[in-house]
C-alpha cells in the first residue's frame, strides 16, 4: 500500500466516525503520524482526497468482484431478459455494498446536500449507472430481448428506479425499519413483462 492509499483509507476512517465536514487536513496528518505539509505533497485539499477516494474504492471493489469491462453482447447471449437484468443489478449492488465502498457511500450520502464534492461524486456515479444500463439495453435490443421505442429514456428510468429502491432499502436497514428484500426483483419481473421479447413489439409500434 502506498502513501496515497494510506491517506485515502485514514480519511475514510475519520469521515465514517465523525462525518466528512468534521474532518480536516490537520486531523488526517495527525492520524497518519506525519506533518501537515507532508500531506500536501500528495493531495492539495480534502476535496482532492475525497475525489481520489471515490475512484480508488470503486476500482478496488470492481477488482475484488472480478467485474472487468463488460462485453454486453457476450454477457446477454445465453441469458433471458430477466436473467440479464438480475445479474447486472446484482453486480452493481455487490460493488456498491463492498465493505469500504459502502462506508464511503454512507459518508457521501449524508453530505451531498451541503457538500459540492459529495454531490458531484453522487451525480457521477448515477451517470455511470445510467450509461452502463444504456449499453446493456442497446445490446438487449439488438438481440431482440427487449422491445422499447426509446432505449435511452427506458435505461435512465430503469437505472434511477433501481437506484431509488437501493437507497430506500439502505435507509430502512439503517433505521431498523422492515423492508421487502424482493422489491428490486419484483420490479425487474414487472419490467420484463412490460417490455420483454418479440411478444411485446406493440410497445415500439
Amino acid at each position: 500500500m502506498n502513501r496515497k492509499e494510506e491517506i485515502i483509507l485514514v480519511t475514510l476512517e475519520l469521515a465514517a466516525a465523525n462525518g466528512l465536514s468534521n474532518v480536516s487536513m490537520a486531523q488526517i496528518a495527525e492520524k497518519m503520524g506525519i506533518r501537515k505539509p507532508s500531506l500536501y505533497n500528495h493531495f492539495r485539499s480534502k476535496e482532492d482526497i475525497i475525489a481520489a477516494m471515490y475512484q480508488y474504492l470503486r476500482e478496488k471493489s470492481k477488482e475484488q468482484l472480478s467485474l472487468a469491462d463488460i462485453d454486453y453482447g457476450e454477457f446477454i447471449k445465453d441469458k433471458s431478459l430477466e436473467e440479464a437484468l438480475t445479474q447486472s443489478v446484482s453486480n452493481y449492488s455487490s460493488m456498491s455494498t463492498q465493505g469500504k465502498m459502502l462506508s464511503f457511500y454512507k459518508v457521501i450520502y449524508s453530505e451531498r446536500a451541503v457538500n459540492p464534492t459529495a454531490a458531484r461524486i453522487m451525480a457521477e456515479e448515477t451517470k455511470r449507472m445510467i450509461s452502463a444500463t444504456k449499453n446493456l439495453f442497446y445490446a438487449l435490443q439488438v438481440h431482440k430481448k427487449i422491445c422499447i421505442r426509446d432505449i435511452d429514456i427506458a435505461a435512465a428510468s430503469f437505472a434511477l428506479t433501481v437506484h431509488a429502491i437501493m437507497d430506500y432499502q439502505l435507509d430502512c436497514a439503517c433505521s431498523g425499519e422492515p423492508v421487502s428484500e424482493d422489491m428490486i426483483q419484483d420490479y425487474i419481473k414487472w419490467f420484463c413483462e412490460q417490455f420483454g421479447g418479440v411478444d411485446n413489439e406493440k410497445n415500439i409500434d
